[in-house]
């Protein structure tokens, strides 16, 4: 058993900006695992640019934003064991991780960071008929495969969903010579970013199926087709209205799944409508000492708000670990008001409040000309409006740190879209 201050459980881009900031906190004693062979994550797969906008004020590819962070850890001496498989974690903060170099070994730390990011929604829990033929894949493993190993997954393709991955992965697509025939959204929304449908979908004549599904593959061995219904406002196929594809291949970009195993063997309470952790102001889940950010708390649009993020799970996990006493109990609890779903914090307490509170939510649906409200033991205390609302992309809110000492006895904070 090795005592240790802080570990952080991911070496993607949220692991690697809090270990980057519990390190500049002044915490000497951590470490961080990364299960792959290499650090960055999802980033370096991701070759296209779009990122480091915000946290760098310039327009960098995936694999240069992953490095910039690479090259501060490494600056910092920030111990890193890539290559590593954590295994359990529990209530106490006991680590147990498993390597080929190591072999299998437990820590005792003062304070965890789960960053594990996320997983795409397969197959399986789509429940599609048909064969299970060669060409039905994730989006982001086709990413991997086009961008990272030189292979192409086919040249006829349909994508099922309309999430970021898949849209980029729609201009890839058409980049290499392969035929994109459409993009097919089950929502009567874009589940992706407003500037990808533009840039991915519109410049390239790729048709958005929105109401759309596919209802069958085609093909024993290979896929040789799909076909495509529209649904009705109970999101069921409606007869007549079916169309075949003639592809060898189905790209799938339906959803992400936080990878929240390690967090439920810590017994962390789950949110149901993020899939991830309940935190508070300063990202601490409901077990003492373990804090989350990133893709595993919720799923984030921009890497610069993973970032963000992050950078403030490893400063309060650095304090945390400085500390003696734990942090007193959050007595506000945040809802899902009318329109909303999702705030992240769930809880803050007003007592310690030290910097500005950031609030993160998806709308319900698609509002025009809209309020987002928040309201503090029915108290209005901020209101912002926007021309447009969607679910695919993340509203934030800025609360001032100064507003919650007028409601230290408060107990409920609730945000609300109305149009």
């Amino acid at each position: 058993m090795t005592d240790i201050d802080i570990v952080i459980i991911g070496g993607g881009p949220a692991g690697l900006a809090a270990a980057v900031a519990a390190r500049e906190a002044g915490c000497d004693r951590l470490l961080l695992f990364e299960r792959d062979e290499v650090l960055g994550g999802i980033l370096p797969q991701c070759i296209h640019t779009g990122f480091g906008l915000h946290v760098f004020q310039e327009e960098l590819t995936g694999p240069e934003y992953a490095q910039r962070f690479i090259d501060r850890v490494h600056a910092l001496e920030i111990p890193v064991q890539c290559g590593t498989t954590v295994l359990d974690v529990t209530r106490d903060r006991v680590v147990t991780a498993v390597s080929p170099m190591c072999g299998l070994r437990q820590f005792r730390a003062k304070a965890i960071v789960l960053a594990m990011g996320c997983r795409e929604r397969t197959r399986g829990a789509l429940m599609i008929p048909g064969w299970r033929p060669a060409g039905v894949y994730t989006a982001g493993l086709a990413q991997r495969w086009v961008n990272r190993e030189g292979w192409m997954p086919g040249r006829r393709v349909v994508i099922l969903g309309s999430g970021d991955i898949g849209l980029i992965m729609a201009r890839r697509m058409m980049f290499e010579g392969a035929k994109v025939l459409a993009c097919v959204e089950l929502m009567p929304y874009s589940s992706g970013l407003t500037r990808n449908v533009v840039q991915c979908l519109d410049d390239y004549d790729i048709p958005l199926m929105l109401s759309h599904t596919v209802t069958d593959i085609h093909g024993r061995e290979r896929v040789e087709g799909v076909t495509v219904a529209q649904v009705d406002a109970q999101r069921m196929p409606v007869p007549g209205t079916e169309q075949r594809f003639d592809c060898d291949t189905l790209l799938l970009s339906v959803g992400l799944i936080p990878e929240n195993e390690l967090s439920k063997a810590a017994g962390v309470e789950l949110a149901e409508a993020t899939a991830g952790p309940v935190v508070d102001e300063s990202l601490q889940t409901s077990v003492s000492g373990i804090f989350a950010c990133g893709n595993v708390l919720h799923v984030h649009d921009l890497v610069d708000e993973v970032t963000r993020e992050s950078a403030q799970a490893g400063r309060a996990a650095a304090a945390f670990a400085r500390s003696a006493a734990g942090l007193p109990p959050p007595a506000l609890r945040v809802r899902d008001g009318a329109g909303v779903r999702g705030v992240v914090p769930q809880a803050i307490c007003a007592e310690r409040v030290a910097e500005d509170v950031s609030l993160m939510f998806r709308p319900t649906a698609v509002f025009k000309d809209a309020t987002a409200a928040v309201k503090i033991d029915r108290v209005e205390v901020a209101r912002q409006r926007f021309r447009i609302l969607t679910p695919g992309e993340m509203v934030k809110l800025t609360l001032p740190k100064g507003l919650f000492a007028r409601f230290k006895g408060a107990c409920e904070l609730t945000v609300e879209v109305t149009e």
